[in-house]
């Protein structure tokens, strides 16, 4: 687990949430708009959870596919690296944004994803710490809005003010997700660390390719 960085660490472009990369940078213009901290922050939460589609199958395990800029280009991506566009583009709109991770039980997920993985316990699974009125708030931009209408999974809404993390429950009352062990939060995404956790508990995952079905 991470020290938790001051906020204004947290306004620096990094390796992997690289806010001046100048797409970044016109994403967050573009989708941020005018007002608060508190309503830019909302407008980039809903434009990356629903503009960048979630796809577990198709992840590019390179470290320049686990880029902020990489991800936005591809329009896809895990809750990893949608989580890196989401810090990387509150930095680009003067937001102060960090990365935190946790370890969660997916009751829902497909059998084709359980399969491949051999458990339904996700490493890593990100969101992302905003600095909003003082404190941190967390925002997990992972499932669009179409995937969740799909699998009948109640979306996350974020009003900048309270956490939003996974429900526990779906849309019908069954248990969603439900988080097991804390990891902490980091000023960049620990690439060498998910990498080594995937290797160690997802052997069947296809790591040191450079792009992976899994």
């Amino acid at each position: 687990m991470s020290e938790s960085p001051d906020p204004s660490a947290c306004l620096a472009p990094s390796r992997f949430v690289d806010s001046d990369a100048p797409a970044i940078r016109a994403y967050a213009e573009a989708r941020a708009g005018e007002g608060t901290d508190i309503e830019r922050a909302c407008r980039l939460y809903y434009a990356v959870r629903d503009d960048l589609r979630y796809d577990p199958y198709d992840i590019d395990y390179s470290p320049e596919g686990f880029s902020a800029s990489a991800t936005l280009a591809r329009g896809r991506g895990f809750c990893v690296t949608k989580a890196a566009v989401l810090a990387a583009s509150a930095r680009a709109a003067g937001i102060p944004a960090r990365l935190g991770y946790a370890d969660v039980r997916n009751h829902l997920a497909t059998p084709r994803l359980i399969e491949r993985m051999g458990t339904d316990l996700f490493l890593f699974h990100g969101y992302v710490d905003l600095w909003l009125d003082g404190r941190w708030v967390k925002a997990t931009p992972a499932f669009n809005i179409e995937m969740c209408v799909k699998f009948g999974v109640l979306p996350l809404e974020f009003d900048g003010r309270a956490d939003s993390i996974f429900h526990p429950f779906d849309g019908k009352g069954q248990r969603h997700m439900e988080y097991v062990n804390d990891r902490g939060v980091y000023a960049d995404v620990p690439y060498d660390e998910i990498l080594a956790e995937f290797r160690r508990v997802y052997p069947g995952f296809n790591i040191d390719a450079a792009s992976t079905a899994c």
